[in-house]
C-alpha cells in the first residue's frame, strides 16, 4: 500500500472513532437524564399536599379535600396579594416614588397573604385534631419535609470540619 491510501484509511478510521465516541456520550447522556429524578417532581413532592403520604388513602384523600376547601375559602386573599404586589410594583416603577402609598400597598399586601397563610393553617391544624397520636407523628415528620414547616436540608459545608 502506497502512502496516500494509509492516510486516507486513518482518517477514515479517526472519523469513525469520534463519531462512536460522541454516540455513545449521547446515549449516556440521554440514559442518564431518563434515569434521574427531575427537579420539577422532587420540588413538586416537597408541597405540602404531600404532607399526608405516610397515611392511609382514607386520610390522604381527607386531607387533601380540607386542603382545597382551606383555598377555596382564601381565594379572595390571594386575589388581594396579587393586587397588592402589582401595586406595588407599579409604585415602586412610578417617577416619583410615593412612600407612604408604597407602605399601605406593602401592609395591604403582608395582610392578604398573613390571612391566606392563616386559613391554610388553620385547615392542617383541624386536620391533625382529627388524627390518633401515631398518625399525628407521622404526619409531624412527614411536615418536617414539605410545606412551609420544611427544615432546612443540612449544609454540606456546616457539616465538614473547618481546616487550619
Amino acid at each position: 500500500m502506497n502512502g496516500g491510501r494509509w492516510k486516507f484509511l486513518l482518517v477514515g478510521s479517526l472519523v469513525l472513532n469520534v463519531f462512536l465516541l460522541g454516540a455513545i456520550a449521547g446515549g449516556a447522556y440521554q440514559w442518564f437524564a431518563a434515569h434521574r429524578p427531575s427537579g420539577v417532581a422532587v420540588a413538586q413532592q416537597r408541597a405540602l399536599r404531600f404532607a399526608a403520604g405516610e397515611l392511609s388513602a382514607e386520610r390522604q384523600e381527607a386531607f387533601l379535600d380540607d386542603l382545597k376547601e382551606a383555598r377555596r375559602e382564601g381565594r379572595q386573599f390571594a386575589r388581594e396579594g396579587r393586587e397588592g404586589r402589582r401595586e406595588v410594583l407599579r409604585l415602586l416603577a412610578a417617577p416619583q416614588l410615593d412612600r407612604a402609598a408604597l407602605d399601605a400597598a406593602l401592609a395591604r399586601t403582608r395582610a392578604a397573604d398573613s390571612a391566606l397563610r392563616a386559613q391554610v393553617e388553620s385547615s392542617v391544624a383541624d386536620f391533625a385534631a382529627s388524627l390518633t397520636p401515631e398518625e399525628r407523628v407521622k404526619f409531624a415528620d412527614s411536615l418536617k419535609q414539605r410545606g412551609q414547616w420544611r427544615e432546612p436540608q443540612p449544609a454540606v459545608a456546616a457539616s465538614q470540619p473547618a481546616s487550619q
